[in-house]
């Protein structure tokens, strides 16, 4: 099969005629007869139905056809795409990352801080089990995820199987997220144990997985909660918090431009255990420029968020006091 037999079919297809396509491409009509008929023959199906008004494609060669179109249009994109002489090459850069607001924030300073006019990037947020299966997969270059003294050595001893590295960011005392407004808001700091008459949120994970790659900050040995919402995106977990009493666990970490307004975190007092945020990448991968400036920009946005976090509890202590 050559690219110029699929030429033909396809003009043969707009004009209904094969005088008329020899025509319009400036070949002879046997020159075209000869290739649809040697296309024919090559993969073993009737391209087109002939008859006095002309030729129309039958069901096999519709299907043909609309394969062959695609391969048509990539070869005209990458012969415009090399036709000059100097072609900047395309930045390419994935991440796939837990549902963080300050991943989201360090990919959109990727972008705006990206020069090159050509880019194909990439962001998904997701549950930890598949932002590791993204980087062990290759689908991602680097994903986003935490640790903790509970959840470490099981999670670690996971991604050294799949040879890939764990890079701490930063060590986060854990928190609760909740409404303001809600009845634990004016709260410095809470104790596990008083999270458990409120309904708990959490995102959900593969059935039969183990709690260790949970998106919430493991309570054990805390009284497991007897009410439960699970949700599987970001923005339902956020109008859920915003408009009930349910609590949930993470970094706390907020950020003006990603955060609604109404939430708010309180760190978990004299709890021994920290999260560990880092990032990850497969083992001996170098990073690409652009996976260099996104971890950059990653400890930059952790840092702003929790200086962002600080003075909405500040505030909030304040709105407390003068209330």
């Amino acid at each position: 099969m050559k690219f110029h037999q699929i030429k033909y079919v396809a003009e043969i297809a707009r004009c209904g005629s094969i005088n008329k396509a020899a025509a319009k491409l400036f070949v002879s009509q046997s020159s075209i007869s000869s290739a649809l008929k040697e296309l024919e023959a090559e993969i073993k199906i009737p391209i087109f139905k002939r008859s006095n008004q002309g030729v129309e494609l039958t069901a096999e060669g519709r299907q043909f056809l609309s394969y062959a179109n695609s391969l048509l249009e990539r070869k005209e994109y990458i012969e415009s795409l090399y036709a000059s002489t100097h072609v900047e090459p395309e930045a390419q850069f994935s991440i796939s990352t837990q549902r963080y607001p300050f991943a989201v924030d360090a990919f959109v300073n990727l972008v705006n801080r990206t020069r090159n006019p050509r880019f194909n990037f990439t962001i998904r947020e997701t549950s930890m089990d598949k932002v590791i299966d993204d980087v062990y997969t290759s689908i991602s270059d680097l994903g986003v995820i935490f640790t903790s003294n509970l959840t470490e050595k099981i999670i670690k001893r996971f991604l050294h199987n799949r040879n890939i590295e764990f890079h701490l960011l930063k060590k986060i005392q854990p928190c609760v997220y909740v409404r303001k407004g809600h009845p634990l808001s004016g709260r410095k700091s809470l104790r596990a144990e008083e999270l458990n008459d409120y309904i708990y949120m959490a995102f959900e994970h593969k059935q039969g997985e183990s709690i260790d790659f949970a998106e919430e900050f493991n309570l054990i040995p805390a009284r497991q909660p007897s009410r439960v919402i699970v949700v599987n995106d970001r923005a339902t977990a956020v109008n859920i918090v915003c408009n009930t009493d349910v609590v949930s666990t993470g970094s706390g970490l907020l950020l003006e431009e990603f955060m609604d307004s109404r939430i708010m975190s309180i760190p978990l007092e004299d709890y021994g255990d920290k999260m560990r945020l880092g990032w990850i990448k497969l083992k001996n991968r170098p990073l690409s420029s652009e996976a260099e400036q996104f971890v950059e920009m990653l400890q930059e946005s952790i840092d702003n968020a929790i200086l962002f976090t600080e003075q909405v509890r500040a505030a909030a202590q304040s709105d407390k006091g003068t209330g």
